[in-house]
């Protein structure tokens, strides 16, 4: 089980943390992603770390703004995002999948089998 949080409501330029805290899984075994779906949109990849939090990967639309981490002691797997934009408004989900102990990124949406139910960030401008 996957439970996101830390959205909210936030002006253009500013910044926030998302959490994803995971349950009833051998969580520190397995890649953890952030994927987004804004209204009328397609779900979208937005950051993929690997188990061991050696590996990590972003969209380009992300990349220098936001930073994914892990904390596999605790079952945490958070998304700092910085520099905000309107552009970045949507329901973010977190998502595992993969091989156990793969060392990899996936960046495909079909690569995750388990996703949390979502926390909605909305960016003014």
């Amino acid at each position: 089980q996957l439970q996101a949080s830390g959205g909210g409501l936030v002006q253009t330029g500013g910044s926030l943390r998302l959490s994803c805290a995971a349950s009833g899984r051998a969580f520190n075994a397995y890649t953890m992603g952030w994927f987004r779906q804004a209204p009328g949109k397609e779900r979208e990849f937005v950051s993929s770390i690997s188990w061991s939090g050696g590996r990590t990967g972003y969209a380009d639309s992300v990349r220098g703004r936001f930073t994914i981490s892990r904390d596999n002691v605790k079952a945490m797997v958070y998304l700092q995002m910085n520099s905000l934009r309107p552009e970045d408004t949507a329901v973010y989900y977190c998502a595992t999948g993969g091989r156990r102990y793969s060392g990899e990124v996936y960046l495909d949406r079909a690569s995750y089998d388990y996703w949390g139910q979502g926390t909605q960030v909305t960016v003014s401008s």
